[in-house]
């Protein structure tokens, strides 16, 4: 989950190189902490949130197959 969420923003932000997924595991799941460059985090959230929003679908579908729960925040 983390490669992948990781893949994702570096093809949408500026600069790719200031990407950065933390992973907390949690009793309900894993939680997965964006950290994105500060003029890069309008481009991860998008209009009215639709990117995050669409990156947390993929997310969801991804760890249905895996059988283990992931949410995902976005920190700049």
């Amino acid at each position: 989950m983390k490669t992948l969420l990781e893949y994702i923003a570096k093809a949408l932000v500026d600069r790719p190189e200031a990407v950065e997924v933390v992973e907390h595991v949690r009793e309900h799941g894993t939680v997965l902490e964006l950290v994105v460059d500060k003029e890069d985090v309008g481009k991860v959230v998008g209009r009215q949130g639709r990117t995050a929003r669409a990156m947390r679908s993929v997310l969801a579908a991804a760890s249905l197959k895996a059988r283990h729960r992931t949410s995902l925040e976005i920190r700049e």
